[in-house]
């Protein structure tokens, strides 16, 4: 394969098609799997024509491609399993136009999502998705996964701001689909038919998203309480009152007590479970509606309690909120990280269930997330020098997943399958789901070059 790419190398411009030992390497993992699967070469194009002829002669010589964007997802999705190619996006990062009458930006694949949302926001325009990763996570790499965030519990996921996409066929050839408009019933909604595909199906070289006007105004609420129980009950009282935030977090114990080590941020200290609330809008609405809200929450006698008002002091509880995930690796414990997503009603039974586990297993479960839409980060922390542990981490895992399902839930909310859920990809999906899937597959990608080794 390296000869036929050599070949290949010398008919694109220089560069394009690199054997570069450290551009191998890195574009080897992503955040879940380092160092996991080495391609022969990686792509790096520098717009959507050189894509279509990097795939058609993959298509051509049956050479896998994994497509990539910024490599911080968390389930395997960006690597090579089988080797091939690795097609990296990261070149693509160009904003091509933000239009303020029409609503919308256009922009490659390439451009990071903090970026982007800088560069909408100054112009007084709004692009909610909001993953933890989005100072890192490029755009491209959000619709690969649907990737989702605090405020898609009011505002929705990527795919509900994508109006239209240009895509590049296995086989090379391209596709504009969808367009500019906020409505659309042209035939079927192909750009959502492309979003979470994991790369599976095709490279998206463009985008066209909605933006909304931006919300003037933001508070937030930090709150601290004495178990898990008494946060989801704060969590029912405020939607039975009538308020959608723009987001809702949940964290445990465990994950609470790590953070405190790390920031020394005394509002986690002692808490049992701990609230992150945050309304938006006009300034006079978004101050009453958060006094209610907090009238709501102290009659549950929570332990501690922060308010902010307005966009720095809001960032600076979101940025103690980021530090979740960092936080549990300082325990220097292994984290089987996985994003469940259960029905909202089904919260207090999750952490019951967990709490269970822990008690039954000896070994912690760190949860937090999104709780007002249900999807939370559940890790399991092992000792990964610990043989036993890990078969026992496997084995909750394996309950968690059982337990999830049963109740209605999904194996993942935001991560996607990647590598890291295929042990549980069938459980998750009937026959129908499944044979359609691969009909789909076979028909875009009937050689079997896209991204290979995962789901489908």
């Amino acid at each position: 394969m390296n000869d036929l790419l050599t070949i290949f190398k010398n008919k694109l411009p220089p560069g394009v098609i690199t054997f570069n030992s450290d551009d191998i390497h890195r574009c080897a993992s992503d955040k879940w799997a380092p160092g996991f699967s080495q391609p022969e070469a990686v792509a790096l194009p520098n717009h959507t024509e050189e894509v279509s002829t990097i795939l058609s002669f993959a298509h051509q010589h049956r050479i896998p491609v994994t497509p990539r964007g910024a490599g911080v997802g968390y389930c395997g999705g960006a690597v090579p399993t089988k080797g091939g190619l690795v097609l990296s996006l990261e070149r693509m990062n160009c904003i091509r136009e933000i239009n303020e009458k029409d609503f919308v930006v256009v922009t490659q694949p390439g451009v990071i999502t903090a970026d982007l949302q800088a560069e909408v926001e100054k112009r007084g325009l709004f692009y909610p998705p909001d993953p933890a990763g989005r100072s890192e996570s490029s755009i491209g790499g959000n619709f690969s996964t649907n990737a989702g965030g605090p405020r898609c519990l009011k505002y929705g996921v990527t795919r509900d701001y994508v109006l239209g996409i240009e895509v590049v066929l296995p086989d090379g050839s391209i596709c504009k689909t969808g367009g500019r408009t906020h409505k659309n019933k042209t035939g079927f909604d192909l750009c959502r038919f492309f979003v979470g595909a994991e790369g599976l199906l095709g490279v998206v070289t463009e985008l066209t998203l909605k933006l909304i006007p931006l919300p003037p105004f933001r508070s937030c609420l930090s709150v601290g309480f004495s178990s898990m129980p008494d946060a989801a009950t704060a969590i029912s009282k405020i939607f039975a009152a009538g308020f959608l935030p723009s987001a809702l977090e949940l964290a445990d114990a465990f994950t609470l007590e790590a953070t405190w080590k790390r920031t020394g941020s005394d509002i986690f200290k002692d808490s049992k479970a701990h609230l992150i609330l945050e309304m938006d809008g006009q300034e006079e609405s978004v101050l009453g509606e958060i006094s209610k809200i907090e009238k709501i929450i102290r009659t549950l006698e929570c332990r501690s309690m922060e308010i902010a008002h307005g966009e720095e002091k809001c960032e600076l509880i979101w940025n103690v909120r980021r530090e979740f995930s960092y936080a549990l690796k300082d325990t220097g414990l292994k984290k089987l990280n996985h994003d469940i997503v259960i029905p909202r009603g089904r919260l207090v039974d999750f952490f019951v269930f967990t709490d269970q586990l822990q008690k039954r297993f000896g070994i912690p479960i760190a949860c937090f997330g999104h709780a007002g839409d249900g999807n939370i980060h559940t890790n399991v922390m092992v000792n990964e020098k610990e043989s036993e542990q890990l078969a026992c981490g496997l084995e909750m895992t394996d309950l968690i997943f059982k337990q999830v399902l049963e109740w209605g839930g999904k194996i993942t909310g935001e991560h996607g399958i990647g590598l890291a859920k295929l042990r549980w990809w069938n459980q998750g999906t009937s026959k129908e789901e499944r044979e359609l899937h691969r009909l789909i597959k076979k028909a875009l990608d009937p050689h079997g070059i896209m991204n290979p080794g995962k789901f489908v």
